[in-house]
C-alpha cells in the first residue's frame, strides 16, 4: 500500500504530541511492508528532502503571513502544491492520512481531485481544549474539524474518551471513529544507571528531598496551578523534604507568583526547557511524576514516564483513565482537586514497596497495550478497510 501523509508537525520540528506520534508510527508500517511519503513544514536546517528509517520526508517552505491563520493557509498551498506533484509523478497512492484540521484544507483538496480515500487523525478538539466554544476564533476552528473529519472515509482518536467527544463535538457518527492508542519506544529512554546520580540529583534538590516534576506545555489545560495549591499539603506530611521540579517552556509568570504566595518558592524550582537527553538523566533520580490535567484527550506524557520507570499521579479528565490504571499502573485523582492531587502524590511519596510495584506494573503496560508495532497493525486495519469499501464505490 502506498500511503501519502500530511503532518504540520514533525521532528525536529516539535510543538506538541503530534511530532513523536508521527515520527514512530510510520517506520513501524513500512516495516509492515508499505509506502510512506510524509509532507511537513520546513524547520532550521532540516532537509527539504530525506529518507528517515523508510519514510520519504518531503519539507515544504511556507510563505510569510500576518497571522497565524493566514500562515495556515500558506501553508495547506504549499502541502496541496507537494501532494499534488507527488501524487502525479509518484502515481499509486492508495490512502491519504491526515493529522489534525490544521492539514485539512490540502488533505480535502487532494482527496476530491485525486479520488483517494481520507483517513484523518484528530488528537484534540477545540471544544474539548476550552469546555465548549466562547468565541468566534473557536467556533472557526470547531468548524474546519467538522468539515475535515466530514471528509474523511475513517476517523482515528487516540481514547474512546476521545471518541465520545468527536461524536459530540463534531457530529462525527459513531461507527466512523476508531479508536487506537498512542504508543512509546521504551527503548528510546535512556536509565542512565552509571553516572554520579547524586551529584546530578543536587543541581535539583538538596539530600534527603524527594522530587515530584511536571514535564510538558506551560497551558491553563496542563493543571500545573493545581499541583501547586497541593504543594502545601504534601509539604506539611513529608517535614518539608520535598521538591517541585517544574520542567517545560513557556510563560511560567503567573506560575512563579502563585508559589511566592503560597509560601513555597524555596520549595519549587521552575527549569524551562529542558533537552531529552537531559530529561532521561533527570527522571533516573526523580521520585514521582504529576500530570494534573483539566484536559488530556491521551497523556503520552504518562507513557514516557512509565518508560522512564517513575510512579505517575495524574487527574481523572479525558484518556488519562484509560492510560493510567488506578492502583496498578499509576495513581488517578479527581481533576482539579489539589486535596486529591496531594493524597495521590503521598501514596507514591511514603510507600517505596508500592512505588515500586507500580512502575514495574507500568513497564509491563507498555509492551502489552502500547506497542507501536501492534498499533501500526491496527492503522494498517483502518487503511484497508477504507480501500476495500473504496474499491466497491463509484466516486
Amino acid at each position: 500500500m502506498k500511503i501519502l501523509v500530511l503532518t504540520w508537525e514533525f521532528p525536529p520540528r516539535i510543538v506538541g504530541g503530534i511530532a513523536r506520534h508521527v515520527a514512530e508510527l510510520y517506520p513501524e508500517l513500512v516495516k509492515l511492508g508499505h509506502q510512506v511519503h510524509l509532507i511537513t513544514v520546513e524547520f532550521g536546517s532540516a532537509p527539504m528532502y530525506e529518507i528517515v528509517e523508510g519514510v520519504h520526508i518531503h519539507r515544504v517552505p511556507v510563505a510569510p503571513a500576518k497571522d497565524f491563520f493566514h500562515w495556515v493557509a500558506n501553508m495547506n498551498d504549499s502541502m496541496g502544491l507537494q501532494g499534488g506533484k507527488l501524487l502525479l509523478e509518484e502515481g499509486g497512492f492508495d490512502i491519504i492520512h491526515a493529522h489534525d484540521w490544521l492539514v485539512g484544507d490540502a488533505a480535502i483538496a487532494l482527496k476530491h481531485t485525486f479520488k483517494i480515500p481520507l483517513v484523518s487523525t484528530i488528537h484534540a478538539t477545540e471544544y474539548g481544549r476550552y469546555n465548549g466554544i466562547h468565541n468566534e476564533q473557536q467556533l472557526y476552528i470547531n468548524g474546519k474539524e467538522t468539515i475535515f473529519t466530514y471528509n474523511a472515509w475513517r476517523v482515528i482518536v487516540c481514547t474512546d474518551y476521545m471518541r465520545q467527544e468527536v461524536v459530540r463535538a463534531l457530529r462525527n457518527p459513531w461507527d466512523k471513529i476508531d479508536v487506537i492508542y498512542n504508543g512509546i519506544r521504551p527503548e528510546k529512554k535512556r536509565h542512565h544507571e552509571n553516572f554520579h546520580a547524586g551529584d546530578f540529583r543536587r543541581q535539583f534538590s538538596e539530600d534527603g528531598e524527594k522530587i515530584v516534576y511536571y514535564v510538558g506545555r506551560m497551558t491553563y489545560e496542563k493543571g500545573v496551578n493545581v499541583l501547586l495549591d497541593a504543594a502545601p499539603k504534601v509539604l506539611a506530611e513529608m517535614g518539608g523534604y520535598v521538591k517541585f521540579v517544574i520542567i517545560g517552556g513557556g510563560n511560567t509568570d503567573n506560575l512563579k507568583k502563585q508559589a511566592w504566595d503560597l509560601g513555597i518558592w524555596s520549595k519549587c524550582y521552575f527549569t524551562g526547557f529542558i533537552a531529552d537527553d537531559y530529561l532521561d538523566k533527570f527522571q533516573t533520580v526523580a521520585d514521582c511524576a504529576v500530570f494534573p490535567s483539566l484536559y488530556e484527550p491521551f497523556g503520552i506524557v504518562a507513557l514516557e514516564s512509565f518508560a522512564s520507570k517513575v510512579p505517575v499521579v495524574v487527574s481523572d479528565t479525558g484518556g488519562f483513565p484509560e492510560v493510567v490504571q488506578h492502583t496498578k499502573t499509576g495513581i488517578v485523582t479527581y481533576t482539579n482537586n489539589p486535596d486529591s492531587l496531594a493524597w495521590g502524590i503521598l501514596e507514591v511519596l511514603k510507600n517505596p514497596g508500592y512505588r515500586q510495584w507500580l512502575v514495574d506494573n507500568a513497564y509491563e503496560d507498555l509492551e502489552k497495550r502500547f506497542n507501536w508495532s501492534n498499533l501500526a497493525k491496527q492503522t494498517q486495519e483502518v487503511y484497508q478497510r477504507a480501500l476495500k469499501e473504496r474499491q466497491q464505490t463509484d466516486w
